[in-house]
Parts: structure tokens; sequence; C-alpha cells
């Protein structure tokens, strides 16, 4: 009787970390995109998503906002990359229609709206709210020496400016 009670309270001292290791979060939440949303020239904390996430946890939310931008891409890079980056179990995706389309344009691939048109009808099939990430000339007065890239304070202001839409999307 007693082997069996230790190998009950072994089993326990196994199970019980993958127990508490479980992401409680209400919803999944990614943000795709490009350098303005992989937060280039500023710090992972202080990249929009990375605000949003805190500011959803002010307000009572308890959501985990992953950033999937990554400097550079594109649309085609988004779509291809897409299943990976937006796990099951995602709510809401913001994505960034801008920054994907004006590297292409860059590199002389064009405006890829095709691949953008695709990237919203498969989020779509797949039940997955998006939200496009929040654009206005007012960033402008926000951006790097590059003046392609957000400020801490421009990313502040994008977070700022999502929070109402996302706020609504996580009920």
């Amino acid at each position: 009787m007693a082997f069996v009670a230790r190998l009950f309270l072994f089993a326990g001292f196994l199970i019980a970390p993958m127990l508490c290791s479980v992401d409680t979060a209400q919803a999944q939440i990614v943000a795709i995109g490009a350098s303005n949303v992989a937060g280039r020239g500023v710090s992972s904390s202080d990249a929009w998503p990375a605000q949003l996430e805190g500011m959803l946890a002010a307000k009572g939310r308890n959501v985990h906002v992953t950033n999937a931008g990554i400097s550079g891409d594109t649309n085609a890079g988004m779509l291809a990359r897409l299943d990976s980056a937006v796990p099951q179990g995602t709510k809401v995706v913001l994505l960034d229609r801008y920054g994907g389309g004006w590297n292409a344009r860059r590199r002389g691939m064009g405006d890829q709206n095709a691949e953008l048109a695709a990237i919203e009808a498969r989020l779509r099939s797949r039940g997955i709210r998006i939200i496009p990430m929040w654009w206005n000339d007012a960033l402008r007065q926000y951006l790097q020496p590059d003046g392609i890239h957000f400020t801490a304070k421009g990313h502040r202001l994008v977070a700022t400016n999502m929070l109402p839409a996302v706020m609504g999307a996580v009920r």
C-alpha cells in the first residue's frame, strides 16, 4: 500500500507543474505584420503589441498579445507563415495592412493586394476576428529619424487607438 501511495505522490509532482503552466488568458490575440509591429528601433516592451497587452491588463482583461511582426516582411511572407504565426485558439488578429505592401513595393514586388486578401480570407475561414492596425497621419510626428519606424511614443499612440476595438473584441 505504501508503494501505491508513493506512486501517486510521485505522479502528482510530475503533473502539478504542467497544470500550473496552463495559459489562463481568456483570449489569444496575435499581432502580425512587418517592422512597425515587430518594434524595430524600440525595445520589445515598447512595441505597440506589448503596450496594448499592458493596457488591456490595466482594464481587467486577461489577454495575451503575441507579437508576430517581422521587420522587412511582405504580404507574401505573412501569408506563407500565417498558420504557424497564428496558432489554433487565436480569437483576434491585429493585422498590419500597410507594412507588408510597402516592403513589397520597395523591392519591386508590386502591391501584393491578392496576398493581403488571401490572409484575411484564411483568417475569417478560421473564425478569427481581424482588426487592422491603427494608422493615422498623426503618427508622422512620432517617427524615428529614418522616417519609417515608430518611436516608443508612436507605438503607444497606436496601442491607445487600438484599445477600444480590441476591448470590444475580447468581452
